[in-house]
């Protein structure tokens, strides 16, 4: 999605000369990780493309968004390993993490090394760079947060004060993104005698709809949980503009978007402080922060915001100011040039606080 945003940018194209290669080659979630012909066959077609591309033109800079680890990252190696061929001015984007840990394995070490020789980072925020920090100065990281186009929603919309209580979650439904977390908390709600529903939109991955299902009969609190599979824009803005809360207990995230689509509805948010999740959420101002796995936690800051209606509008307002200050589209693309033309100038910025502030 941020791919799109880059490439469909008046502010970018206007100010650079740019030709984009899509380097994706899984297109459902069903097929990340996933090996077949097709897959290899597409690795081929992208380095053909990346070949005439660099024999045409003099390029001042190459950007590349670059998966961190996995399968992605050995893909990506081959893109790397052809830039580097011919000596061009590189910087990459990661819109992932996990290389601290994936570098504790020899080769891994090694080709990290490779890689990340004489080239720039962009991160999406100063919370993700221990994760690079074995292999990248601090020179030569800018860090840039994701931003959303705003939807034509109200600005600051009225929510009627009324039970029950709506909860929502919109994410694919997966284990990481804590599914089962808040299933086990949305059971000790009801056992404490609080009236809410709570809304699932996502699109089923390793949790299946029968394995949700199950545990929802287990928890006894068919009547509280709803889920409804993928829903996309229309359909998914008309859950945001229904909510009174907006959970994402994830352990496994780097700067989820949706956070920041529920901000631009003016929605309080509970989430983890997982990943530059931090930098999105100000605990205690637009939301609340609780540890990974932590039911109990969760329960807690759920409790508080289910029974008190004027602190939720409280959050929320300050959820949709903070998103117009520095998580809008235009936030984006602005920054995204300035680095780029930073890049191509060669210059070695610190540009840590540039776009946020606590």
């Amino acid at each position: 999605m941020v791919g799109q945003f880059i490439k469909q940018s008046k502010v970018i194209n206007t100010q650079f000369d740019a030709d984009y290669i899509n380097l994706t080659t899984s297109f459902s979630l069903d097929r990340i990780g996933k090996s077949d012909i097709r897959k290899y066959l597409t690795v081929l077609q992208i380095q053909v493309k990346i070949l005439k591309a660099l024999i045409n033109r003099n390029y001042d800079l190459c950007y590349m968004s670059f998966t961190a680890k996995g399968a992605g990252f050995y893909k990506d190696l081959f893109v790397v390993a052809i830039l580097k061929l011919f000596r061009k001015n590189i910087i990459y984007h990661f819109h992932n993490k996990g290389i601290a840990k994936s570098s504790k394995s020899r080769l891994n070490n090694l080709l990290y090394r490779i890689a990340f020789r004489n080239t720039r980072t962009i991160l999406l925020s100063p919370h993700l760079y221990n994760d690079v920090a074995g292999y990248v100065d601090k020179k030569d990281v800018y860090f840039c947060a994701n931003g959303i186009p705003e939807t034509e929603s109200e600005k600051n919309p009225t929510r009627t004060i009324m039970q029950p209580c709506k909860l929502l979650f919109l994410s694919n439904m997966m284990e990481e993104k804590g599914v089962l977390v808040l299933l086990e908390a949305c059971k000790l709600l009801k056992d404490k005698g609080l009236d809410f529903e709570c809304h699932f939109v996502g699109a089923w991955s390793d949790i299946s709809e029968e394995m949700f299902t199950a545990t929802v009969q287990e928890y006894n609190i068919q009547e509280n949980i709803f889920a409804y599979g993928k829903k996309l824009n229309g359909d998914k803005k008309a859950f945001l503009q229904q909510a009174d809360i907006f959970i994402l207990p994830t352990n496994n995230d780097c700067f989820p978007l949706v956070l920041l689509e529920a901000m631009e509805y003016g929605l309080p948010v509970i989430s983890t402080p997982e990943g530059g999740i931090p930098d999105i959420v100000v605990n205690g101002e637009n939301g609340f922060l609780v540890p990974q796995r932590d039911v109990k936690a969760l329960v807690d800051k759920l409790s508080i915001l289910m029974q008190e209606p004027d602190l939720r509008t409280k959050m929320g307002a300050a959820g949709r100011k903070r998103y117009e200050e520095f998580f809008t589209l235009g936030k984006f693309e602005q920054n995204m040039a300035e680095i780029l033309e930073d890049a191509i100038a060669h210059k070695n910025c610190n540009r840590q606080n540039s776009w946020y502030s606590k």
